[in-house]
């Protein structure tokens, strides 16, 4: 993408996945970013590509409407539905980003059927709209499928019924968070991996 007008957003999913890899949060090939071109389109990670070595070829334009390639022999990620869902639920998203953390794993598969409740975290404040860690905040757990569309079905009904959700993990899998900006979305995974790291200590305590 020599001279394309989205160099500024690929330069910054990649740095992304340089830092994430570094604290080891998208191992082999897994994980996918993305971000929001305008109202139409989206630019995401080609399917494969190991998030921790990018280059500037390995995202390809998608459609938000049904997440399809809009580039000729270009296969985006498995979950694109996941990442164009967002961006048709909230004109507000400019970025998603999806880790395989340990911990996030870890704690996916240890959570009971309501999900996780992060509690009196200073760092909650990390999110947009909390302003005091007297706060808890509901990470719901969907269980892991194969067919993405039924999947990005569930959590299109949690989102409808969650105003100001900004997150949730996927049973044995990872987490989905997003923000305004990429910028605002690497905050996010910074904040939830470092609570996750918090709440699998304290489970090892119990």
């Amino acid at each position: 993408m020599e001279n394309s007008p989205h160099r500024p957003l690929i330069a910054g999913l990649i740095e992304a996945g340089r830092f994430f890899f570094s604290r080891g949060w998208v191992p082999a090939t897994s994980s996918n970013f993305s971000a929001r071109l305008d109202d139409r389109e989206a630019l995401l990670t080609l399917s494969g590509r190991h998030k921790g070595a990018l280059g500037e070829d390995d995202f390809l334009r998608v459609a938000i409407a049904d997440g399809q390639s809009l580039e000729a022999g270009r296969r985006p990620s498995a979950e694109t539905g996941l990442h164009t869902l967002m961006y048709r639920h909230g004109p507000e998203i400019g970025a998603v980003l999806h880790t395989h953390s340990v911990h996030g794993t870890v704690l996916s598969r240890l959570a009971p059927a309501e999900g996780l409740f992060l509690d009196d975290y200073e760092l909650l404040k990390a999110f947009e709209g909390i302003a005091t860690h007297e706060t808890r905040l509901h990470v719901p757990v969907f269980d892991n499928d194969q067919d993405i569309a039924r999947l990005a079905a569930q959590v299109a009904r949690w989102l409808e019924a969650t105003p100001g959700a900004v997150g949730y993990l996927i049973r044995g899998h990872g987490l989905y968070t997003w923000g305004r900006t990429i910028e605002d979305a690497r905050r996010h995974v910074e904040a939830f991996e470092f609570l996750f790291e918090c709440e699998t200590l304290l489970w090892r305590r119990s």
